[in-house]
């Protein structure tokens, strides 16, 4: 079993419950770790066999510019994607960070945690 984790992806957005939100838009930093049986891959030395994590780039890259109210669901959206196009991906967890959000105060960030199993 291995792991392949993608750390502090950064993109521009448009989502929140503020309609500001949904016109200015904010800055995300997305981190994404999954778990999946890596022996073919070690053995292979094979991109084929393994997660190639450009694609899973992409698919956050896409589902971050679907404008949504809460990170929650860009969360799920981005997992359930993940899951569809690997099918061998047993776990995955995400980290969605807003950064210097909107809340009447200094913060440098609000996050979200999401974690799922794979159901086969």
């Amino acid at each position: 079993m291995g792991k392949i984790i993608l750390e502090d992806m950064e993109f521009y957005a448009y989502h929140g419950c503020f309609d500001e939100e949904q016109v200015i838009g904010n800055r995300y930093v997305v981190n994404i770790e999954f778990d999946f049986d890596t022996e073919e891959s070690e053995r292979s030395d094979n991109l084929s066999k393994t997660i190639n994590y450009q694609d899973v780039y992409s698919i956050i890259s896409t589902q971050m510019q679907q404008k949504s109210y809460l990170l929650e669901h860009i969360g799920r959206r981005i997992i359930d994607a993940v899951f569809q196009k690997f099918r061998i991906i047993s776990f995955v967890k995400i980290k969605i960070s807003k950064m210097n959000p909107p809340i009447g105060g200094k913060t440098r960030a609000v996050s979200i945690i999401l974690e799922k199993y794979s159901d086969n």
